[in-house]
């Protein structure tokens, strides 16, 4: 019985190998390998500032009397932001206005007591003690006139200051205080902003080992700066940004606790889609020449690895590990290392290939 068994399974097996040998090959569509000029983008996420935020706050403590713009509303330098209640400060205008016309009139009897002292003294009548009494209290009433006017040009000021006017042209933003509100320089939060929105900085950081490449493949900093080529923009949406922007500036400064230089990009902003405070993604295009590019389909991940299969001369199809970098697209690779000119690849079905396996080559 055992032995009719052994010799049942080896029948069958002997069958199996004789059906597998006699299988065909598959085909699979392959491709030589060539190099060519491809445009690979890099993507950082971005913050959004108007090309000046100023922050506004009072310089007089007071009762907020009145908001005379609202919430992102244009303004021209000079316009009336804010009233704040002027009513003490008028009074302590009018208080230095008086105490100043006191400081004239007493500057003016000690001017003509003096003039009186000096003729007698002049005649032998009076002691010279009595006419330097007389210069002492005329220069101490001009000391009180000057104290008087320093008085009345601080009360005008703060009397000014109860008004506060936008420090520049552009768009007002969030108003976290109203009417009625004591607001002082002290605040914690600014009565408003101003941000001037007609072009944008991004703000956006790369590694500090990418801008020393930069600047090595370039010769400086600013001849790098001066070479990369115009960015995009990615909403928060999604969409893409109309206009493009410029590279102006990189920090010369290295963020210590996460290894990155900050860039700044300057976007025109003609329909004001773009908000201060506001995020997106800057997205730079690069140009590499003369590169090894397959399609997706033509490899097989493991793990972290990659690997392609290359067709030999019998139509074998070995397995190949390799180096890539992705394309923007999603479609293809960029393969840094293990291919060469010239090489027979398969371009589809990798993933169903085994090392070893004999194909049928089906090329472009």
């Amino acid at each position: 019985m055992t032995l009719s068994l052994i010799t049942m399974a080896f029948l069958s097996s002997c069958s199996g190998n004789k059906t597998q040998q006699q299988m065909p090959s598959a085909n699979f569509k392959t491709m030589t390998v060539q190099t060519q000029e491809v445009t690979m983008t890099t993507n950082y996420s971005a913050t959004i500032r108007g090309r000046q935020d100023i922050e506004v706050y009072p310089q007089v403590a007071g009762t907020l009397q009145r908001l005379c713009v609202t919430e992102g509303q244009k303004v021209a330098k000079g316009q009336t932001l804010f009233i704040i209640d002027q009513v003490p400060y008028q009074a302590a205008l009018n208080t230095a206005l008086a105490s100043q016309q006191a400081a004239n009139a007493s500057l003016a009897t000690a001017q003509l007591n003096y003039d009186s002292k000096k003729k007698l003294f002049d005649d032998g009548i009076i002691s010279d003690v009595e006419l330097q009494t007389a210069q002492n209290t005329l220069l101490s009433a001009k000391a009180q006139v000057a104290q008087a006017n320093a008085t009345v040009v601080n009360a005008r000021n703060s009397l000014s200051y109860t008004v506060v006017k936008s420090p520049a042209n552009g768009v007002v933003g969030t108003l976290p205080y109203r009417q009625g509100a004591l607001v002082s320089s002290a605040m914690p939060q600014p009565l408003t902003t101003v941000s001037d929105n007609n072009q944008m900085y991004v703000y956006f950081s790369i590694a500090e080992g990418q801008l020393l490449n930069m600047t090595r493949e370039s010769g400086s900093a600013e001849a790098a700066i001066g070479a990369m080529p115009d960015v995009k923009l990615l909403l928060v949406d999604g969409s893409e940004y109309p206009y493009k922007g410029k590279v102006e500036s990189v920090s010369g400064v290295v963020d210590r606790s996460t290894g990155t230089v900050q860039v700044r990009a300057v976007f025109d902003n003609p329909e004001k889609l773009l908000h201060s405070g506001s995020t997106g993604t800057v997205v730079i295009p690069t140009t590499y020449k003369d590169q090894i590019v397959v399609p997706v389909t033509a490899t097989v991940q493991m793990q972290d690895k990659f690997k392609v299969y290359l067709v030999d001369k019998d139509n074998i199809a070995h397995e190949q590990l390799v180096t890539t970098e992705p394309l923007s697209n999603g479609k293809e690779y960029v393969i840094k290392d293990g291919l060469k000119v010239g090489d027979v690849i398969v371009a589809e079905g990798a993933g169903m290939l085994k090392d070893g396996q004999d194909i049928k080559p089906n090329k472009d």
